[in-house]
């Protein structure tokens, strides 16, 4: 669980007083911010624990009221003054305000470093990680041996819905209630004709959540591959929802929609298969592939992989997968290939690398680098990286981390140069008029980081030169440098390739 306000207090070691809201001691605390503003909410998201030394309190009762209900309306999860350098103590203002409003406000002792307080919520915020995340892979296990057991969809929609604490039904393609658990949850079932034929409409997997009771969720999300709709499943909880039903949820769609196209009689029902289980091991489902691959009879390739995605004409396409799958086969590792995204997806062992197709026009192949299996999902997001790539340079074979050449390539184009042109006009037009140089100087200091003193040497002016040309280029753009998007946007512009290639022409 999240650390609470109470657990802060009852730590020996922090020796924290409360002073008012202690019915609010039980509010999770995400977050703890340190600050000295007379007003810190702009920079709050809520439910942090805000601590100050209380420079900024104010000097009146009305500014230390207004300071407070502030925070409270914010919704910051509590108030840690430390006393011993700007106050002796906490005044009695912001008590009385802080207990009409059930704010928690406590005292923080000199000898109690802000920085232990933070230390405690930050381990606290770990361990709750951890915990979610080797809940995830034991709910994903559990799952999983309940879709290969013998009742199959039926089993897991049971298991699912004592996971959520809540109920759980499975339709068939038609919207037929196919499964439900517990059986007195099947009243639950009959409002939600309407959102099933919104779903419907909508190419699968799509989704809709409604509004529970007492505070709680219904979801409904259609299953199936390749767009196509194998059914329905529908859950509910009479309670908020929680961190890990998320994961929950998309798990059981996964297995359940393998199970629903298993069990459809057509010719390509393998290759069905084949990516269905791709999906799995290429977007994050990492306790399941293995096992899975057993159920459906795929053999899976010994790690590391390589991942490949490749497009182009057909028979190219199918020539190159045919002979990365016969080159796999005479290392004595299968390899696994379908289709996803519109494009051939290949899973090969690591030692089956690619070499460039030649003898095979039109065909753009992207591969990423070695990735261990719990990391397929990263090999997937490298290889369409690199096909990406290779269709921008029409290059027949890109290798991640080998074959990508940067970000600035990417960003050639007359659409690039004319943004980045624009941008800079009114800099290069005050330029253009000999009252100082701007634009060299907005390089030179982002190039260094900001940094006043080495930019300014690079250029040969005084650093006082420097800054107010900087603040003058602020004032032309009307933007801030402190925004990193800003200074980011000026830097790709200012790197613009065709300009680059014309200044060197």
């Amino acid at each position: 669980m999240p650390p609470t306000l109470a657990s802060l207090v009852r730590a020996p070691a922090l020796d924290l007083r409360v002073l008012a809201g202690k019915g609010g001691l039980e509010r999770e605390v995400r977050w703890v911010h340190t600050s000295e503003l007379a007003d810190p909410t702009p920079y709050l998201e809520g439910g942090e624990l805000l601590l100050t030394t209380g420079m900024k309190l104010g000097r009146s009762n009305a500014e230390r009221r207004a300071y407070v209900e502030r925070l409270a309306a914010a919704e910051v999860a509590g108030l840690g003054i430390g006393v011993g350098l700007s106050l002796d103590r906490v005044p009695a203002v912001i008590v009385e305000v802080a207990e009409a409003h059930g704010f928690p406000v406590f005292e923080v002792p000199r000898p109690t470093p802000f920085i232990a307080i933070s230390k405690v919520v930050s381990s606290a915020l770990a361990a709750e990680q951890y915990e979610t995340v080797t809940t995830g892979f034991a709910v994903q296990q559990e799952l999983t041996r309940a879709a290969a057991g013998r009742e199959g969809p039926a089993t897991l929609i049971r298991r699912l819905a004592v996971r959520l604490d809540g109920w759980a039904a499975l339709y068939d393609a038609d919207g037929t209630l196919r499964q439900v658990a517990p059986a007195a949850a099947r009243a639950r079932t009959d409002g939600l004709r309407a959102d099933i034929e919104k779903l419907r409409g909508m190419p699968a997997p799509s989704s809709a959540s409604l509004p529970g009771i007492e505070g709680g969720r219904v979801v409904v999300q259609s299953l199936g591959a390749e767009r196509r709709i194998s059914g329905f499943l529908a859950v509910g909880t009479d309670r908020p929802p929680r961190t890990a039903d998320r994961q929950t949820l998309g798990t059981a769609a996964s297995l359940l929609t393998l199970a629903l196209e298993q069990s459809r009689v057509s010719a390509d029902a393998g290759a069905r298969m084949r990516t269905a289980l791709l999906r799995l091991l290429l977007t994050g489902e990492r306790a399941t592939p293995a096992e899975l691959a057993h159920d459906i009879a795929a053999d899976l390739p010994p790690g590391p992989w390589r991942v490949l995605v490749a497009t182009g004409p057909e028979q190219a396409v199918a020539a190159f997968a045919e002979r990365l799958c016969a080159r796999a086969v005479r290392a004595g590792a299968p390899a696994l290939a379908g289709e996803l995204g519109g494009a051939t997806v290949l899973v090969l062992p690591e030692s089956v690398e690619p070499v460039e197709p030649v003898d095979l026009p039109g065909l753009i192949a992207g591969v990423s680098g070695p990735v261990d299996p719990v990391a397929a999902a990263d090999g997937y997001r490298q290889a369409l990286g690199a096909h990406a790539v290779g269709l921008r340079s029409e290059k027949a074979l890109t290798v991640h981390g080998r074959d990508a050449g940067g970000l600035l390539p990417l960003l050639e184009g007359d659409a690039v140069h004319a943004w980045a042109e624009q941008l800079l006009a009114p800099l290069r037009a005050h330029d253009a008029g000999g009252r100082g140089d701007l634009i060299g100087s907005l390089r030179a200091w982002l190039a260094r980081h900001g940094q006043w003193d080495a930019a300014a040497g690079d250029l040969g002016v005084h650093r006082h030169t420097l800054r107010y040309r900087i603040r003058r280029a602020e004032e032309i753009l009307g933007r801030t440098l402190d925004d990193p998007d800003t200074r980011a946007e000026l830097w790709f512009a200012l790197r613009d390739p065709s300009r680059a290639r014309e200044d060197k022409s």
